[in-house]
C-alpha cells in the first residue's frame, strides 16, 4: 500500500527528539503557555523574518483571530476564493461578515487578481488569498489593489510555509498570515494547533489578546475574547519539526518533479507553477478532464495507491452558505477543479520507486 501521507516515517526519524520534548514537558507540568510556546512563537517569527508570531488552537482560530483583530464586523464584506477549506470562509461568518467569493486562476489554482477588482464593493473590509496546494497566490497584485482601496489582506498559509513569490515568503507580505499545524501539514503537530504572524504591532497585540480570554494581563479581560491558546506539548513537538522544515520542504520540491517526468504524456493536467513563484507543494493535485474522476480514485485505492480529493465541492455550494445565492456555474474554474482534481500520495519521505507505480497505475487506468 503507498499511504497518501505517511507521519509514522517522519515520526520515526526524529523518535528521540520528539519524544525527550514531549516527556520535558509533561515532567515540567507547564501545560499552558509553557516555554515552549513562547520560543516556538520566537523561532517561528524569526524564520519569516517578522516582529511576531503568536500560538494559536488552530488553523480556523488563527484565522477567526485574524478576522477580528482587523476589526471585521457585521454588515461588511471579505473576499476569498470558492477552492479552499471552508475554514476560510467560516472566518469571515464568526464575526458576521459576509464572504464574497471570486473564482481562481485555471493554472495555478490561486485568487485571480483579474477578477478582484470587480469583487470590491464599499463594504469590503478584508481580502483574504488562499496559498492553495503550496503554490503562492499573487501576492503583488492583490496587495496593489488591496492599498488602493485601504483593504487589510489576511494570508491563509495553511498549505504553503516557506513558499515564495517574487522573492517574499508566503505570511509576511500581507498584513497577517494564518498558519495550520493539523498533523498532515507540511509542518504538523500531533493535534490541533496554529499560529498568526505580523510586523504590526498593534495587530499583534490585539491578537494575543483575543486568543487569551481578551486579557492584557491576568484577570483584565479588556476586550470579549476566545480560549485559543497554542498547547504547549504541541509547541514542543513544533519546536523539534521546525529545524527541519526547509530540508522537508526541498524534498516536496524534488518530489513534484518526479512526479512531472514520471506523469509526463499521460492525459492529465499537472500543477502548474507561475514564473515568479516556488510552490512548497502541500499537495500534488493533478486533474483528469474527459475522465470520471471518481472512478479513477477508486481504481487507484483498489490497488492500495491512497488518493484523495481535495476538495469534491467548492465552498459556495455547501449547504450553510446556500444564503449567499451563488449558483452551480458562477465560478467555472473552482468547480471544474473540484469535479476533475485528484490529489495523489504526497510526502517528503516518497521513494522515487513509488511514484513510478504509481504513475504506471495511472497510465493503465487512463
Amino acid at each position: 500500500m503507498i499511504p497518501f501521507v505517511d507521519l509514522k516515517i517522519q515520526y520515526d526519524a526524529i523518535r528521540s527528539e520528539i519524544d525527550d520534548a514531549i516527556q520535558q514537558t509533561i515532567a515540567s507540568s507547564a501545560f499552558i503557555n509553557g516555554p515552549a510556546v513562547g520560543e516556538f512563537e520566537r523561532q517561528f517569527a524569526a524564520l519569516h523574518g517578522v516582529q511576531h508570531a503568536i500560538g494559536m488552537g488552530s488553523g480556523t482560530d488563527a484565522l477567526h483571530m485574524a478576522v477580528r483583530a482587523c476589526e471585521v464586523g457585521p454588515g461588511d464584506e471579505i473576499i476569498t476564493v470558492p477552492n479552499t477549506w471552508i475554514s476560510t470562509a467560516f472566518a469571515g461568518s464568526y464575526v458576521g461578515a459576509k464572504p464574497v467569493l471570486m473564482d481562481i486562476d485555471p493554472d495555478t489554482y490561486q485568487m485571480d487578481p483579474d477578477k478582484l477588482e470587480r469583487a470590491i464593493t464599499p463594504k469590503t473590509k478584508a481580502i483574504i488569498p488562499v496559498h492553495m496546494f503550496g503554490h503562492p497566490a499573487p501576492m503583488s497584485r492583490i496587495m496593489e489593489i488591496a492599498r488602493t482601496h485601504n483593504i487589510r489582506v489576511i494570508e491563509d498559509v495553511a498549505q504553503s510555509p516557506l513558499a515564495e513569490t517574487d522573492g517574499q515568503i508566503t505570511g509576511t507580505i500581507g498584513d497577517i498570515g494564518c498558519y495550520s499545524f493539523y498533523p498532515s501539514k507540511n509542518l504538523g503537530c500531533y493535534g490541533d494547533g496554529g499560529a498568526t504572524i505580523t510586523n504590526d504591532d498593534e495587530l499583534a497585540e490585539r491578537l494575543r489578546i483575543l486568543s487569551n480570554y481578551g486579557q492584557a494581563e491576568a484577570f483584565n479581560h479588556q476586550m470579549v475574547g476566545y480560549n485559543s491558546r497554542l498547547d504547549t506539548i504541541q509547541a514542543a513537538v513544533l519546536l523539534v519539526k521546525l529545524k527541519y522544515l526547509k530540508a522537508w520542504t526541498e524534498k516536496r520540491q524534488k518530489l513534484a518533479e518526479t512526479y512531472r517526468r514520471h506523469l509526463q504524456g499521460l492525459p492529465i493536467k499537472l500543477p502548474t507553477e507561475a514564473q515568479n513563484a516556488r510552490a512548497v507543494y502541500h499537495l500534488f493535485v493533478i486533474q483528469v478532464p474527459g475522465y470520471d474522476r471518481d472512478d479513477c480514485l477508486k481504481a487507484l485505492r483498489d490497488q492500495g495507491i491512497m488518493a484523495q480529493v481535495h476538495y469534491p465541492e467548492s465552498v459556495h455550494l455547501q449547504p450553510c452558505y446556500q444564503d449567499l445565492g451563488y449558483q452551480k456555474g458562477d465560478f467555472p474554474h473552482s468547480e471544474s477543479l473540484s469535479e476533475s482534481g485528484l490529489s495523489l500520495p504526497f510526502f517528503p519521505d516518497m521513494t522515487d520507486e513509488q511514484v513510478q507505480v504509481i504513475a504506471e497505475a495511472l497510465g493503465k487506468i487512463l
